[in-house]
């Protein structure tokens, strides 16, 4: 009996803390979202890539994360199985897990795309500060941001499309694409999308705070505008907050990483359930750190969510948004 007790105690506070992690991640990227396109003032084109960010993190929120919630909350000792073929049959059970583990891995190429434009952004800013507003255009990081989410799909769809099924999670409750029955496609994948994000990260911001220690240190710059333009640039915290989010991304997937590559490596299977689980929630959690990290750094957001909040049951929202910008309300 006490047995039983402390099964459902568990198989509670698993699916509590799902609920809970969805609507945490649902209103706050919702915020975000509303947040930058109520906002009429100027804005830095990096709000392009964190609004993409925001969606990709929205999309999780609401189609992946609830799909959890029902067979944690009828799992016994973190052991569940793919609950949704009643009424609709196997077919459809299969299909649905099949969906969501596409989705997840789109999703999270779409993630690390998006950071590697980011680094790109952030890099264009201080290697070319004269010209920066005119190479990083709105319509361009449009652009590139509809790009990436469509290259992602494609590229994603063979695992949709592969015959084998979607592997379902029992101690994480979720729906995984099946790796090891297609290893040349996760191969190739994981070539084709953390190769270029990666070493783009990683050279990106390498030169952005070896330019910082440069300026700190005070080494001369013989174009006194150049110069400037930089100084000015780098003083911008986008450039400390956009790594923070990258370094926060990989943080939070770094306990999943590390087990697979252990057991991969080794052999060992990991038997302890709720290494499992906590690996695999603290890496989605990774979807609530934009909002916090945007509000701390970002000065242009915190003006842009007050005035949301203001004008969000005002009817004159235009005229509004000008007084506080210091605009003229007739123009």
């Amino acid at each position: 009996m006490q047995h039983i007790v402390h099964g459902n105690l568990e198989a509670l506070t698993q699916a509590s803390f799902i609920f809970i992690l969805a609507i945490a991640i649902i209103l706050l990227n919702l915020l975000v979202i509303a947040t930058l396109i109520n906002f009429r003032g100027p804005q830095e084109v990096i709000n392009i890539y964190l609004l993409s960010l925001a969606f990709a993190d929205l999309i999780c929120g609401v189609v992946i994360v609830p799909l959890s919630i029902y067979p944690a909350l009828q799992s016994s000792d973190f052991e569940s199985t793919w609950l949704y073929s009643q009424p609709y049959g196997e077919g459809f059970s299969e299909m649905l897990c099949r969906i969501a583990g596409y989705i997840e891995v789109t999703l999270f190429s779409i993630t690390i795309y998006t950071f590697m434009w980011i680094s790109v952004d952030r890099y264009l800013a201080v290697r070319k500060p004269l010209r920066y507003e005119t190479v990083q255009t709105r319509t361009r990081c449009q652009c590139w941001m509809c790009f990436t989410w469509i290259s992602a799909a494609m590229l994603c769809l063979p695992s949709l499309w592969t015959e084998e099924d979607a592997t379902f999670d029992e101690y994480a409750y979720i729906c995984v694409p099946n790796w090891n029955r297609m290893a040349a496609y996760s191969i190739t994948l994981g070539i084709l999308v953390l190769g270029p994000s990666v070493i783009s990260i990683v050279y990106n911001y390498g030169y952005i705070f070896s330019m910082m220690r440069k300026i700190k240190s005070g080494v001369a710059i013989h174009d006194k505008e150049y110069a400037t333009a930089l100084a000015e640039n780098l003083a911008n915290p986008s450039h400390i907050m956009s790594f923070l989010l990258v370094f926060l991304f990989w943080l939070s997937w770094s306990p999943y990483i590390g087990i697979r590559i252990y057991q991969e490596v080794t052999g060992i299977e990991i038997e302890n359930p709720l290494i499992h689980f906590g690996a695999v929630w603290v890496g989605i959690l990774n979807g609530l750190w934009k909002f916090p990290l945007m509000c701390m750094m970002s000065s242009q957001f915190r003006l842009a969510l007050r005035i949301f909040f203001l004008t969000i049951c005002c009817r004159t929202q235009g005229r509004l948004q000008a007084e506080i910008l210091g605009l003229d309300p007739d123009d």
